[in-house]
């Protein structure tokens, strides 16, 4: 009975002892996270979730959809210009970075890739005056790829972490980077669709 005992008094020092050590490692994190917006959590879960799945980090920070057949490459970029220009933004770079040729002497074919960049200067002037950071995701992009199968997809950057991934944002600003995931989220998925 002495043995069972000292077994379970053990157990309960390296408990309490785990404990102490978790508040003192995580504790500030703990602090700090409860000044995030609301949101922030479960959005870094999601894209948490995604990498686990797929193993590639790109994965759990893009949103994605196939273009029908029937939507030629010049129907995306005057349906994205269109809805961009609807929502006070430009499309101000419009790349096409592969065009099925060969890229060097091995013979393989490139897959068509395009990269359309939209942006609003006075709402980017706003960003970058409250965090320089902002500029490495400026402006925000559309790309346009060409599968294996030869079907079509559009991709950009989940902006969920942009918006609510740190903490909230004034309220000016929020409803400018809402104002412009809406826009370019719309672009995207008129220009899958040929939605004119």
């Amino acid at each position: 009975m002495g043995f069972i005992k000292a077994i379970l008094m053990l157990i309960g020092a390296l408990v309490v002892a785990g404990l102490l050590f978790a508040g003192v490692k995580f504790g500030g994190l703990i602090s700090s996270a409860t000044k995030l917006d609301s949101q922030a959590l479960p959005l870094y879960m999601n894209m948490f979730g995604k990498v686990l799945e797929t193993g590639n980090a790109a994965d759990g920070m893009v949103r994605y959809k196939k273009v029908n057949e029937d939507v030629t490459n010049d129907d995306i970029k005057d349906i994205i210009e269109s809805v961009v220009g609807d929502g006070n933004m430009q499309l101000v770079g419009d790349v096409t970075m592969f065009d099925g040729s060969p890229l060097d002497s091995s013979g393989k074919k490139t897959k068509y890739t395009r990269i359309f960049s939209i942006c609003s200067r006075p709402i980017a002037a706003k960003f970058l005056t409250y965090s320089k950071s902002f500029g490495a995701f400026m402006p925000c992009r559309i790309m346009l790829q060409e599968d294996d199968k030869g079907n079509r997809w559009l991709y950009t950057m989940d902006m969920g972490l942009m918006i609510h991934g740190g903490k909230p944002l004034p309220a000016d600003m929020l409803k400018m980077a809402e104002s412009v995931r809406d826009t370019v989220y719309a672009a995207m998925d008129k220009a899958a669709t040929g939605d004119f």
